[in-house]
């Protein structure tokens, strides 16, 4: 479980979070979600710690990571897979040296050691024979996937995936937000996504923390976040014309 209890944090005198405390717990899918500029990309950098936090505290199961020195979180950092929003693949190394990165970075392996966990976990997102090509050879969707499975490699306790859908059609964004349910739930994952996708939020919103100018204004899960009335939830939840008319059709089915 991840704990993040009374976080704030400002950029030059602008705040950005304010008081947050949320629990994200294990073998769940935790959504982040709001508005561009609600906070959620601060607060998903803050957990990880590309940020300091100016308060409060994160901490991974009983450890407090913001109290850490540097050199101490080396430990809860190997247990950290990240899925970035454009991929973030090296570009000039092939799909499994991509996915070996984090082997080479954090253990003492032999290579033939790393290349069967890379092959595996290139399995496990159902990528084959694509070892040796460069990700400009394969598609944006084949792109995440092996990111995913870069992010798997060091078979970690906590998952972040910041916006995975982006670029995605809507046939593959399914496909990843089910490959990433599955994962969680597989190896009791901790995973904590940042999205905007309202598709992700009704296919695998275990636990949905919605944002608002830097507050935490709403939690709740895929099952009942539709049945919320009114506020800034609903105006995000029903932005599009589309969610409109599902709303309407909820309103008259109720009426």
């Amino acid at each position: 479980m991840i704990r993040v209890e009374n976080v704030s944090k400002a950029f030059a005198g602008k705040q950005v979070l304010n008081n947050i405390s949320v629990n994200f717990e294990p073998g769940k899918t935790n959504l982040i979600i709001g508005q561009s500029g609600s906070g959620k990309t601060v607060l998903l950098k803050s957990i990880i710690g590309l940020h300091s936090v100016d308060s409060g505290s994160i901490f991974f199961g009983d450890r407090n990571f913001t109290t850490m020195k540097v050199k101490d979180t080396r430990l809860i950092r190997q247990e950290m897979g990240m899925v970035f929003q454009a991929g973030a693949l090296f570009d000039s190394s092939s799909v499994v040296e991509n996915v070996m990165f984090p082997m080479d970075m954090f253990t003492d392996w032999t290579p033939k050691e790393k290349l069967k966990r890379a092959e595996f976990c290139l399995e496990r997102v159902n990528l084959h024979k694509v070892n040796h090509l460069y990700p400009s050879e394969i598609s944006g969707g084949m792109q995440k996937r092996v990111a995913i499975a870069r992010a798997i490699a060091l078979n970690p306790k906590y998952l972040f995936c910041d916006e995975p859908n982006s670029g995605l059609d809507p046939k593959t964004s399914i496909l990843i937000d089910n490959l990433i349910r599955e994962i969680t739930q597989e190896y009791n994952i901790t995973t904590v996504i940042n999205t905007h996708d309202m598709n992700s939020v009704m296919e695998i919103g275990d636990t949905i923390v919605f944002l608002y100018n830097g507050y935490k204004e709403w939690v709740g899960n895929k099952d009942n976040i539709l049945k919320v009335a009114e506020g800034h939830v609903s105006d995000f939840v029903f932005a599009t014309q589309l969610m409109k008319k599902f709303k309407r059709s909820l309103d008259g089915n109720n009426g």
